[in-house]
């Protein structure tokens, strides 16, 4: 009997950005008497089904975007023989949808670090329940990545979670309906071992992967101690201090590493945690911008972010401060018209901003938008290959809509062809070369090329365009940037590191 770990795919590039640190996550919450188990990353390379045998356990971990090549896997392993377990945010929103389309065992709904060895060892005596609540667990429970197990020539960047659960409340994100919006911080101490673990393996850039890395604004500070009752405002302020203390352990670790995370734009306004930020050489940070017009921001709930010039001056801030952004942008929303492509385009130049992405409105499961979405269309919802497109993850892919909601001002083929025009204008090559100036070698500078080109052809040109052959072409390309760039990103070993006094 064997353990298998699966992060479905249907795009493999033979390596990969950054690391599934759920799969090795739960490699480490797998019992050490099973063995260690088999991890696979799809986006490397698919699973040989030849691996999987009768009695096994095969556990699936599902997004939206990924659910039907799940589905199709975990159909494989229980026609194998083999139990299937399915975990992830996909599962946790549609438990039963596992068992209708994806030969399942069991599924688990929330975090799995806890829950999981109880699930392995229910399904292997027979006793399975069907559904497993693993729930929202505390940082202190949450459970250390198995990276031994990693194939590390394979990844360019590490990945870390020193929080998971978002305060905030956008209408086009379902971070925080899943993972809720009190913050659930881990702590400095097992955080800075793993980070030490990933350098002694070769690692030097780290991403972040949280929900979001600055969970209490001054703002919410100012709120919580007008109350008479102090305790939110302890509570807040004692999450603010874990993260001061956490950036200044990571400022003593080796001076050539580089951390990038995801935040929101209001750490803008809060000088003391940038020059913390910049301190523990958090040099980049995913920045949900979303919409550069005040009109956009209501949309989508998120009217907390400035707009036009003062958007472009609060995003200078964090590059003043050192922190370069990863803009991301949304297109389609109902306030949007054909010149919003082009101001979008103008603002992340003149915002200077480093890298962006540039996404179309989907209304994804969880979300404010997909229910009101969904309650609108109610049993009208049209259907491709018989399936409503209120369940568009179960379309094959080549058959998706790229729009689903319709748009009072713009056809759905206008807005993805405006919106791959404004990839192909912010990644042009001189563009990016003038960019690359944010990096002082030349080594470094022609890392920073290289990644934006993979970048937009991973996220860009297999994603948004509805040309197969540029789609082929894309993947191609992908392919031959991909490993060149791991071993620049990468470092020697430091085998002997230990943890900073």
């Amino acid at each position: 009997m064997r353990i298998h770990l699966i992060n479905p795919s249907d795009v493999s590039f033979d390596v990969a950005v950054i690391t599934p640190r759920w799969l090795y996550v739960l490699a480490g919450a797998t019992p050490r008497p099973y063995g260690d188990p088999h991890v696979v990353d799809e986006t490397l390379e698919q699973l040989d089904l030849n691996d999987v045998a009768a009695g096994d356990v095969v556990g699936i971990g599902i997004h939206t975007l990924n659910a039907l090549r799940g589905y199709e896997v975990g159909r494989a392993a229980q026609a194998r023989g083999a139990h299937v377990i399915y975990g992830g945010i996909h599962a946790t929103l549609y438990p039963d949808e596992v068992f209708e389309h994806g030969g399942a065992s069991a599924a688990v709904k929330g975090d799995g670090d806890r829950v999981w060895p109880s699930a392995i060892a229910d399904v292997l005596a027979g006793q399975s329940q069907r559904v497993y609540e693993g729930g929202r667990i505390e940082g202190a429970s949450m459970v250390p990545a198995r990276w031994d197990l990693l194939p590390r020539e394979r990844y360019m960047f590490a990945s870390v979670q020193t929080v998971r659960g978002c305060p905030k409340h956008c209408s086009f994100c379902s971070v925080w309906r899943t993972d809720g919006q009190k913050p659930r911080v881990r702590a400095t101490d097992a955080l800075i071992e793993e980070i030490v673990q990933l350098r002694r393996m070769g690692f030097r850039f780290v991403t972040l992967a949280d929900d979001n890395f600055y969970p209490v604004t001054l703002e919410d500070l100012r709120m919580a101690d007008r109350r008479a009752d102090k305790s939110t405002y302890q509570r807040l302020k004692a999450i603010r201090d874990e993260r001061f203390e956490l950036m200044e352990q990571m400022s003593k670790l080796p001076s050539d590493m580089t951390f990038f995370t995801q935040i929101t734009m209001e750490a803008a306004e809060d000088p003391e945690y940038l020059a913390a930020m910049h301190k523990a050489r958090i040099r980049g940070a995913l920045v949900g911008i979303e919409s550069v017009t005040p009109e956009g921001l209501k949309d989508i709930y998120k009217d907390f972010n400035l707009a036009g010039d003062a958007l472009a001056q609060r995003l200078q801030q964090f590059q003043r401060s050192g922190v370069h952004v990863l803009g991301s942008f949304i297109f389609g929303l109902p306030s949007d018209q054909p010149s919003t492509f082009d101001a979008t385009a103008a603002l992340a130049q003149q915002a200077r901003v480093t890298l962006a992405q540039f996404v179309m409105l989907t209304p994804f499961p969880g979300t404010l938008d997909f229910q009101k979405w969904e309650a609108s269309v109610g049993n009208d919802a049209p259907k491709v290959a018989g399936i409503p497109v209120t369940r568009h993850w179960l379309i094959p892919k080549h058959l998706r809509p790229k729009v689903y909601t319709p748009h009072p001002l713009m056809s759905p083929e206008e807005i993805r062809s405006r919106t791959q025009g404004v990839w192909d204008n912010f990644y042009q090559l001189p563009l990016v070369w003038e960019r690359a100036q944010c990096v002082k070698s030349m080594r470094a500078k022609l890392a920073f090329v290289l990644a934006s080109k993979l970048y937009r052809q991973m996220y860009a040109n297999t994603g948004i365009s509805t040309d197969s052959a540029r789609h082929s072409r894309a993947n191609r390309m992908a392919r031959l940037l991909a490993r060149p760039l791991v071993k620049l990103f990468s470092a020697p070993r430091m085998p002997q590191l230990q943890v900073p006094a």
